[in-house]
């Protein structure tokens, strides 16, 4: 398939450019690849991977400090629950070891925003300024 073609087919069917585009990497048919959108594609998933990682980081981060400073019987064993469950996605997220060393870079700004959602929610002030927290799995 020519590269206009290709580049057609992005536009009109996403699926079918991709598995064409697969195809042609497969078969080293650099020469016919639509490399404008793949380059596009490429760094859109690069993204999307960074912005979900954030968003488990911040989800953990506030529920752990929910769960350590507000006492509140009833909330403590979803609070577990749910702490668990961001540590997983992280764990699976952070096999990449570009993307844990980006979890590494972004945990203070993250926890600035948990820091003010979990302040906004139980509406206390005895939380550190500063992260407490370490992220670290082992490989």
């Amino acid at each position: 398939m020519s590269k206009i073609l290709t580049q057609i087919l992005y536009e009109q069917d996403y699926h079918l450019w991709l598995a064409t585009t697969l195809k042609q990497l497969q078969e080293r048919d650099l020469d016919h690849l639509d490399w404008e959108h793949l380059i596009e594609e490429i760094e859109a998933l690069g993204n999307e991977q960074k912005h979900k990682l954030e968003s488990y980081l911040l989800q953990l981060l506030k529920h752990l400090l929910l769960y350590q400073h507000w006492s509140l019987p009833e909330c403590k064993n979803h609070w577990e629950v749910e702490i668990d469950n961001f540590r997983v996605e992280l764990k699976k997220l952070t096999k990449s070891k570009n993307l844990y060393n980006y979890l590494l870079t972004v945990l203070e700004e993250v926890y600035i925003d948990a820091l003010r959602q979990a302040k906004k929610k139980s509406r206390l002030n005895c939380f550190l300024q500063i992260c407490p927290y370490i992220m670290k799995w082992n490989y």
